[in-house]
């Protein structure tokens, strides 16, 4: 019997190959599941392009990679906004991956890693057929309100005050 491997989350470059990939990744789940069919890869890459990752470092924010083993299992972001706030961005895990708790390890992390920078609240927006990924917010304590962007794919916006 072959050990499970313990799932590590850990921050990453947005241009590395493994953010990069799972981006990819990322972006062909939710532009495929927006058009209720398979991305093309031109509509994959043109949302990517619309969504920069480079201030998914620090000092601007950060990147957060999930793996078990050499495999990367999903991501979450997080930019730092004006107000000490957090704005996540980017949270995904594989669909073999889902169920098994990587997302919340991910918002966990990301929470501290947001604590440590003495931020005082984190947001995110996002949209009505990602109820899996609605469903993991509210599980972790963020509540649902108004509206902080006027991105056009957004209807559900979440705050979780860190204080």
């Amino acid at each position: 019997m072959m050990p499970v491997l313990p799932i590590v989350v850990s921050a990453a470059a947005p241009a590395s190959a493994e953010a990069e990939k799972v981006s990819l990744r990322y972006y062909d789940d939710i532009v495929s599941r927006y058009h209720g069919r398979p991305a093309l890869q031109q509509e994959i890459l043109a949302a990517q392009a619309g969504y920069p990752s480079d201030d998914l470092a620090p000092p601007a924010g950060i990147l957060l990679l999930a793996r078990q083993g050499r495999a990367v299992l999903g991501c979450a972001g997080m930019r730092i906004r004006p107000g000490d706030i957090g704005e996540v961005t980017r949270v995904f895990v594989e669909p073999a991956a889902r169920g098994q708790g990587v997302g919340r390890l991910l918002m966990q992390n990301l929470e501290s890693e947001s604590r440590a920078l003495g931020l005082t609240a984190l947001r995110l927006d996002t949209r009505t057929d990602l109820i899996e990924a609605r469903s993991l917010y509210a599980s972790v304590g963020f509540i649902e309100g108004e509206a902080h962007n006027t991105d056009p794919y957004a209807n559900h916006w979440f705050r979780k005050e860190l204080r």
